[in-house]
């Protein structure tokens, strides 16, 4: 019988051959090792991966399921180590996660305060964390207890403390190949001219100055983390082989960090350049060929429009999923302005992509918020201007706008472009910090759990980040640490609290309250059809600025959901005449509903063809 990665590696041949010679023009040499390398990394493949391969097979997608519930947090600040998170699995199950988003954990330099995105050794654990074989050990634990594991995997740089960076200091012209060294600044100040800034506060320019070696090196996120040089064969073949050898350790998911910068051309913004397009395919049919059970995150902040690309075509698939930035973006916009019109534009943009395209959603994550909105269009339909809206955002979310009961803090504030972004739990920016009476903490807890609503009704992968279901607040103790009082992010980085998970299970608790209503929702989008990725889906307009509308069919059956992104109590007629509230059981036959401030309905109704049947 002929091997299985053969017959795949002959079934996409021609095309992996066409696109590596077009990028790599025509290179043998690099090609052979290419195609020797994943042969390799399959013979390296042990045998219940290859069973779960064969099975995702005949079941492609099944990280598509209503089923799947994440969540996506640090080893350290969740369970201290490896060997700590498999004694906490019971806990994730108890919490209904099966798919765990685990933040980056390979071998960096203490001391960074990227959050481990400066990777010195891909193959290897932070000693503090564990090592290689106890992170494999607790995959092959999780395929037991049916979680799913995703791991970050560094796309666009490595540390300069990563071998490859230490020989090309050196002066190893092999290394150096792999990044952009230059002599003087003439070239770099072309690149400057074209290429945005990352971080224009706290990493200004796209280049650092190498003393020792008197050598600039690009450098577009930190000074310590050097851009790879994607056009060189080497380094792709070396990158995607430390990619299929994470798959190995047994990760389901591959999330691809920062994957629209991994092409540098002079005279662009070096971003979504058609070469990323064409290594993002290569990189799918390397998963396919070698571990096809193995899925694709990647991690593309920005609009609709240009995420779609990212996508592939369905004959010529590149990434399996991409993460929901931009509705993160725009759904905390919404809760600061009580407008939903922009909310509700995009999701019609995502509504109108092909339903095979996933997405992996969440209301907050490890990140800051970047306000990445449309203003071109708030603009137009709103008379809202970029900067001065930036501002009110920023002043609301950081409790200085007056009436503000949200408590945020800013990150890379860049006074020139009247520019900032948000940090800050999803709790705190909910108001539960600051509540201190019974309707100040009803207000919050019923805008917390509207936004996790929407969150569900949305397709794709629901994430909860580390702390949410327990409505964690922000941690301030980042500012006593002097390696981290200057990243703002590790105001929501903070040490998971097991002492208030203790309280999930009391309703006279607000761990408990928001426990027990998280675990509704996720077992009514479990239980219901309706919620199926395949479901038609669309946004309709209420009748209210304040109230987004949103439709899902699926099996003859509809569910309209309503939510109030306003504190008032809003009446709006009745979208759903019949429909039963999925949380109570209730019927509504009424013509209009009073939607209480930020109340959601869950309204599911059979259409009329299924009610003669």
């Amino acid at each position: 019988m002929a091997d299985p990665m053969e017959k795949r590696l002959q079934t996409c041949y021609g095309e992996l051959r066409q696109l590596y010679d077009g990028l790599y023009h025509n290179d043998e040499q690099a090609f052979d090792y290419f195609c020797s390398m994943l042969r390799r990394m399959w013979l390296a493949r042990k045998d219940a991966l290859r069973a779960k391969d064969e099975a995702r097979l005949e079941a492609p997608g099944w990280y598509r399921s209503r089923s799947l519930l994440g969540m996506m947090l640090y080893v350290d600040n969740f369970a201290g180590d490896l060997n700590g998170l498999r004694e906490h699995l019971d806990y994730l199950t108890e919490c209904g996660v099966n798919y765990l988003h685990l933040m980056p954990l390979l071998s960096t330099v203490r001391g960074r305060s990227d959050g481990g995105y400066a990777v010195a050794d891909f193959r290897a654990v932070q000693p503090e964390l564990g090592t290689m074989d106890e992170l494999e050990a607790l995959a092959d634990l999780c395929r037991e207890r049916g979680i799913n594991l995703c791991l970050d995997f560094v796309m666009n740089h490595t540390s300069e403390d990563h071998p490859w960076a230490k020989a090309a200091r050196a002066g190893d012209p092999v290394a150096r190949a792999r990044y952009f060294f230059f002599d003087s600044w003439e070239i770099p100040g072309l690149y400057e001219q074209t290429v945005p800034e990352v971080f224009p506060t706290t990493a200004p320019g796209n280049f650092t100055w190498l003393d020792d070696c008197r050598k600039i090196v690009m450098t577009c996120f930190y000074p310590y983390q050097w851009d790879l040089n994607y056009a060189n064969p080497m380094v792709f073949n070396d990158m995607t082989e430390n990619r299929l050898f994470l798959a190995n350790r047994g990760m389901d998911v591959i999330r691809l960090d920062a994957i629209p910068y991994i092409w540098k051309e002079l005279g662009t913004s070096c971003r979504n350049l058609p070469q990323v397009h064409t290594l993002s395919r290569l990189l799918k049919l390397a998963c396919y060929i070698v571990c096809p059970g193995v899925v694709l995150l990647g991690e593309v902040v920005m609009p609709p429009e240009k995420l779609a690309p990212y996508f592939g075509t369905p004959e010529y698939p590149e990434c399996d999923m991409l993460y929901g930035a931009t509705t993160m973006c725009t759904t905390w916009h919404t809760v600061a302005t009580r407008d939903v019109r922009l909310l509700r534009r995009q999701t019609e943009q995502v509504c109108s992509l092909p339903r095979s395209c996933t997405f992996q959603n969440y209301l907050r994550c490890h990140d800051d918020i970047g306000w990445g909105l449309d203003f071109p269009w708030l603009w137009a339909n709103l008379g809202q201007a970029e900067v001065p809206h930036k501002k009110f955002l920023n002043d609301w979310f950081t409790g200085k706008y007056p009436g503000s009961w949200s408590r945020g803090e800013l990150y890379n504030d860049d006074e020139r472009l009247g520019d900032a972004r948000l940090c800050g739990t999803a709790a705190s920016l909910c108001g539960f910090e600051t509540a201190e009476t019974p309707e100040e903490e009803r207000r919050a807890f019923d805008c917390y759990m509207m936004l996790h609503a929407w969150m569900f009704t949305q397709s794709g992968i629901p994430v909860l980040y580390s702390g949410d279901e327990i409505a964690q607040l922000n941690d301030y103790s980042y500012l006593d640490d002097p390696e981290k009082r200057a990243d703002s992010r590790y105001i929501h980085r903070g040490k998971f609290s097991w002492e208030l998970a203790e309280r999930r299970s009391d309703p006279e608790t607000r761990q408990g309250r928001v426990f027990g209503m998280l675990r509704t929702l996720e077992k009514l989008r479990a239980d219901n059809e309706v919620f199926d990725a395949d479901a038609a889906v669309s946004a309709f307009d209420t009748g209210s600025d304040h109230v987004l509308g949103i439709r899902r069919s699926r099996g003859g059956q509809t569910l309209t959901a309503l939510f109030n992104f306003s504190e008032t109590a809003l009446p709006v007629p009745n979208p759903a005449s019949g429909g039963v509230e999925l949380r109570s059981g209730a019927a509504h036959t009424e013509e209009w509903l009073l939607l209480p401030g930020y109340g959601f309905v869950w309204l599911l109704s059979r259409d009329a063809a299924a009610e003669k049947e």
